[in-house]
């Protein structure tokens, strides 16, 4: 539309008018939605697309934003050779790829408290790591989102918020939004000094890290296009593995799964050729994989196609909710007792070769109008026949959507089966802890330093209110068990910024110390001689 035509002329203006002084340029809210204007509807039937059907107006869409990234850039190019260039939609996802050489860098716009959440962030910055940019954090001072006036984060919130970054190895920018009088508020830059104070601090051992990652999950934003930011398979993932103190990325295609000694794939990673020939080489050269419910299937979800699965899809489920039995190999933690699936799951069947980890259950039978017992799911009757967790050699298959469920229902068992099963094929992971499950470890290498750096934060965000998620209180934690698994004896173990020196042991694998205390977060060293 003409509007771009005016965007490009207030651009000019503005390069024209402060000339170098311009050391960025960030153009805000660069999304479209498929759209039928005039303008929009000559454009489609110019290039061959149908305005009538939703995915040629998607991709019509799409192509209009891509085009307009590669525009602005090329202008702002011809005016500034050096200054930063961004464009912002929210989200950092698969659908950057496409225009991501009209970026200098990534911003990750994520408010807690603003409608994105707090696993938004930490979900997002594990994909936007790997594009090979530099990448910031973005918070806000507010307690809730953009134009809050009066509103205030509380101060231990913006702490976690910041030192998240870091923890990832981001920079820290904190929104704050100008009064119409342009006077600065001395109490917003109060709250934001408090914590940038305390990034200065830090910042020596968090600038220009690598993540030290075992474990790759497939987004499901790769492969769909439906508008959705965090699946719940991913968000059960995600909570799952930082609850358990893994460490890990979020990939896509494009992505090198050979670093990684294992490559998860929540609920729904259905594969055109290309995913499957990448998986099936990652498995043919020593790669380990758990996948469940439809993942591994091909697009019209008609059967498995990953190579030595060990199983045979036989349809969905029956009987909704249904049972699981563990048996010995991922039984720890668990009774000794049937765990309902509130979710349908699918029957498979197992080779006879492949080790049935779980059993699944039937109830009596289905709750409906012509039978029911009591409140909710009926009860358990008997031994389907079908397994529930399937393991073949370094595949291991859940016949449920057994991370979305997560998710959705949060019941321990799930993330239960899921880590007992990981743990087969995965025995030594990079760090072992007693920390509780709320509290996150990130391990990073600086490679100018040859040292290893262990985040720990401890910060546990509640929704004690109807519509906002924060963090009031910082909750200390003492004496705290932390084993890194290293490539070689470090040459010392200290806190930061403190400085204070740790004892530890080396066993030829892990460093094993004591942590005195963690409050909030507290970054511990592990220095070797370069």
């Amino acid at each position: 539309t003409p509007y771009i035509n005016y965007v490009e002329e207030q651009t000019i203006e503005v390069l024209e008018k402060f000339g170098d002084q311009v050391d960025g340029l960030f153009f805000d809210i660069i999304f479209q939605n498929p759209c039928c204007c005039n303008y929009c509807i000559e454009g489609m039937l110019k290039e061959g697309l149908d305005p009538e059907d939703e995915k040629d107006r998607k991709k019509y869409a799409t192509k209009i934003v891509n085009e307009f990234k590669k525009r602005m850039t090329s202008i702002v190019r011809k005016h500034n050779k050096d200054c930063t260039i961004f464009y912002n939609a929210g989200h950092i996802g698969p659908a950057i790829r496409e225009s991501l050489d009209t970026y200098t860098h990534l911003e990750l716009e994520s408010l807690p408290s603003g409608g994105w959440g707090y696993d938004h962030f930490p979900i997002t910055v594990r994909y936007a790591k790997n594009l090979g940019k530099e990448y910031i954090g973005m918070t806000g001072k507010f307690h809730k989102s953009w134009a809050d006036f009066g509103g205030f984060k509380n101060q231990p919130a913006l702490e976690y918020e910041c030192f998240m970054s870091l923890a990832h190895g981001a920079k820290c920018s904190i929104g704050d939004q100008l009064h119409p009088t342009g006077a600065i508020n001395k109490a917003t830059y109060e709250l934001i000094g408090s914590v940038y104070n305390q990034v200065k601090e830090k910042e020596a051992w968090c600038d220009d890290v690598e993540a030290v990652s075992e474990i790759a999950v497939f987004t499901p934003e790769a492969i769909r296009d439906d508008g959705i930011r965090l699946y719940p398979s991913v968000r059960g993932a995600y909570k799952m593995l930082v609850e358990s103190h893994y460490q890990f990325d979020i990939v896509d295609e494009e992505m090198d799964f050979s670093k990684y000694e294992v490559l998860i794939l929540p609920d729904i990673i259905t594969f055109d050729t290309k995913l499957q020939n990448k998986v099936n080489e990652y498995i043919q050269n020593g790669g380990k994989v758990i996948f469940s419910y439809k993942s591994g299937m091909d697009r019209q979800e008609n059967e498995f196609i990953i190579q030595g699965t060990g199983i045979k899809l036989v349809g969905d489920a029956e009987y909704s909710p249904d049972y699981v039995v563990a048996r010995d190999a991922v039984k720890n933690g668990l009774l000794d007792t049937e765990y309902v699936m509130y979710d349908r799951g699918l029957w498979v069947e197992a080779d006879k070769d492949a080790e049935k980890l779980a059993a699944i259950w039937n109830p009596y039978f289905n709750r409906s109008y012509k039978h029911f017992c009591s409140h909710n799911q009926t009860p358990v009757e008997k031994d389907s026949g079908y397994p529930a967790i399937v393991k073949k050699d370094n595949i291991i298959y859940f016949a449920h959507p057994i991370f979305s469920m997560y998710y959705k229902h949060g019941m321990r068992a799930y993330k239960q089966l899921f880590i007992n099963s990981l743990k087969l094929l995965l025995e030594d992971k990079i760090v072992e802890s007693n920390a509780p499950t709320t509290a996150h470890i990130n391990v990073n290498y600086q490679p100018a330093y040859g040292r290893y750096v262990a985040h720990i934060l401890h910060y546990i965000p509640e929704r004690r209110y109807k519509l906002i998620d924060t963090i009031e209180d910082v909750i200390p934690l003492y004496n705290i068990e932390l084993k890194v698994k290293l490539p070689k004896a470090p040459a010392k173990v200290y806190c930061a910024p403190s400085m204070e020196e740790l004892d530890f042991s080396y066993d030829g694998k892990y460093a094993k110390l004591i942590v005195p205390e963690v409050k909030g977060h507290q970054m511990v060293v592990f220095e070797h001689t370069l």
